[in-house]
């Protein structure tokens, strides 16, 4: 099943701003919040899946992603990138629970603190921060698409204390201020009567529970800092400088924070034969004259080995032959580009005395003059032909 359009899903346009696309979120989600429709799985996911649009319509870098890639820049044809897979609740609650504000899940949920988490309190802990890395990939990779194996300095969750930062569980405690609802009601009088606001308790910072004796191994954060290994699968098609996001491998969040993201920065190897210009591939192919004039049968380096091109008998400098389908295949469609064999002949710089004569020989024949055939486009024209253009 295809996914819909993360705009189309908001309600909003390409061209709507940050505050915006904020603002439709919070409608959309009100809309379908699970606790004004308990037990509709339909609505629950619908609800999933505006956090996850608004997880990346609200992120400068992969709004950008997804407006030049579109889910395939996001989520890589199912290789674990992107926004919103995988996301739960309680992701969702502890991402983007301040786009609502305390206040209007406190009264308008019926003043518990909205959705009851993590044992009656908000989401444990904050989340942690993004990581970027770079990764090369020759032409080959490109074409096929490819594992790599990288090995990431960074914060995971502590496994002495599963990520909570205390001791043990004896050494946690309900909040005494909240009363683990990790959030605190004020009533204030105006003139038109008494107004009930509700805020995050300052005490446990919202996670309803406090420590009372800290994790030895992770000094109480719930995280350590270590060296992972994380196996990526990269689609073929990718271009340098895509960017692309593995949702949840980032550096953990504290104290059972959810997890940030591993932003990967793809950076292309260079070819020694061959160039690339989106989605097709360029080759400068030097022939002989003899070659030229009798034509043969040559081999030229393509992305995926060797092929075999015919060169024809007369075959003029500039000639441009297209090998169909040779090229990168597209990141967001089925479509291939080609690979394009622009000919050069070559003229040796020096002679022999024989060459010298033969060369004489035949420069005094008329079949040697040149003689363009008028139906016959010039290099420029091929060129813009062969890109479209």
């Amino acid at each position: 099943m295809s996914k819909r359009d993360y705009y189309e899903i908001l309600g909003v346009t390409k061209s709507s701003s940050a505050d915006e696309i904020k603002k439709a979120y919070r409608k959309v989600a009100m809309q379908y919040h699970p606790d004004r429709n308990p037990g509709d799985k339909a609505a629950e996911e619908k609800f999933k899946e505006a956090a996850e649009a608004y997880e990346v319509l609200s992120d400068q870098e992969k709004r950008a992603q997804y407006d030049r890639y579109g889910h395939a820049g996001m989520n890589s044809r199912g290789a674990g990138f992107g926004g919103g897979q995988g996301m739960n609740m309680d992701d969702i609650f502890s991402n983007f629970g301040d786009i609502f504000g305390d206040d209007i899940f406190g009264s308008f949920f019926g003043g518990g603190g909205g959705r009851q988490r993590g044992g009656g309190g908000r989401a444990r802990g904050t989340r942690g921060s993004n990581l970027r890395i770079k990764l090369k990939m020759n032409y080959e990779e490109i074409a096929k698409g490819a594992n790599k194996t990288v090995k990431v300095k960074k914060y995971t969750g502590c496994t002495s204390c599963g990520g909570s930062g205390a001791k043990d569980k004896n050494a946690v405690q309900t909040c005494g201020t909240c009363g683990g609802s990790g959030q605190v009601r004020k009533v204030t009088n105006t003139f038109l009567g008494q107004m009930q606001t509700v805020g995050t308790c300052t005490t446990c910072n919202g996670e309803g529970s406090t420590i009372t004796s800290k994790c030895t191994s992770c000094k109480g954060e719930g995280r350590v800092y270590t060296e992972e290994t994380i196996n990526i699968d990269i689609p073929a098609g990718v271009q340098d400088g895509m960017q692309l996001s593995l949702s949840g491998k980032g550096n953990a969040g504290e104290r059972g924070g959810a997890a940030g993201d591993l932003i990967v920065l793809i950076e292309e190897e260079p070819h020694a034969e061959l160039q690339r210009d989106n989605l097709n591939v360029i080759y400068d192919m030097h022939i002989s004259f003899p070659d030229a004039v009798f034509g043969a049968n040559l081999e030229v380096p393509t992305i995926d080995g060797r092929a075999k091109i015919k060169i024809p008998p007369g075959t003029q400098g500039g000639k441009i032959f297209r090998l169909k389908g040779k090229g990168f295949p597209s990141i967001n469609s089925y479509e291939k580009g080609d690979q394009l064999i622009h000919v050069n002949v070559w003229i040796p710089q020096e002679l022999s005395a024989e060459e010298k004569e033969m060369v004489e020989k035949m420069r005094e024949a008329k079949n040697f003059q040149p003689q363009p055939d008028k139906s016959e486009k010039s290099f420029f024209s091929k060129v813009k032909e062969m890109f479209g253009s």
